[in-house]
């Protein structure tokens, strides 16, 4: 855990920025970056940040907002569903990785990524395999972009009642799939998805 940050710091190599997206596998909603630049990425109070799969919902709020309170910068791209459905999801999830990096205040002199290297960044960068779960920066990513979609989505709830995007958060789920088939497709699902491609095209 923390050795590819620690390598880096002890080069010299700062700052770091660490990346990560959610909402990439879900069928409705958008797709959300974040890039985080953290001070320290092991001073005491993050000691709480880990992969945002990890913690339970309201945990994850009040870890959120220690990020937002302590971080260098961050950087929050929401990528819509009708540009996923246009440019597709590995595509827009690389160009919103690039957006989020460039949206930084600080140039990073490092970027690491969690499972995907962005091309055509122009900086250096590395994907990290399990990248959220042992990159301190990367978890901090997770859990701004986490928190940021979760939000988006309870909102939705709202906008669209009777899909329960408050709890499935657009993924497919039983409960999910039966709100379709009762209410068909809204204007917040990806298109591009085969199951709701099948539902479209029944």
């Amino acid at each position: 855990m923390k050795v590819i940050e620690q390598l880096l710091i002890n080069a010299g190599i700062t700052p770091i920025a660490g990346v990560d997206e959610a909402g990439r596998g879900a069928c409705a909603g958008p797709l959300v970056i974040a890039a985080v630049i953290l001070h320290d990425p092991f001073a005491p109070q993050l000691s709480l940040v880990r992969d945002s799969k990890e913690i339970p919902e309201q945990k994850r709020e009040e870890i959120y907002e220690l990020i937002q309170s302590v971080a260098a910068s961050i950087s929050v791209v929401v990528v819509s569903a009708k540009d996923i459905d246009t440019r597709g999801v590995h595509a827009a999830n690389l160009d919103g990785m690039r957006r989020a990096v460039h949206g930084l205040e600080q140039i990073p002199a490092y970027v690491l990524t969690d499972g995907y290297a962005i091309e055509g960044l122009g900086l250096p960068n590395l994907a990290v395999w399990k990248g959220d779960q042992v990159v301190v920066s990367i978890s901090a990513a997770s859990i701004v972009a986490k928190v940021t979609r979760d939000r988006i989505m309870r909102k939705m709830e709202l906008q669209f009642p009777g899909y329960g995007f408050a709890g499935h958060k657009g993924y497919i789920t039983a409960a999910h799939t039966k709100a379709l088939n009762t209410h068909g497709v809204c204007m917040e699902h990806r298109r591009s998805f085969a199951n709701i491609a099948a539902l479209i095209h029944k």
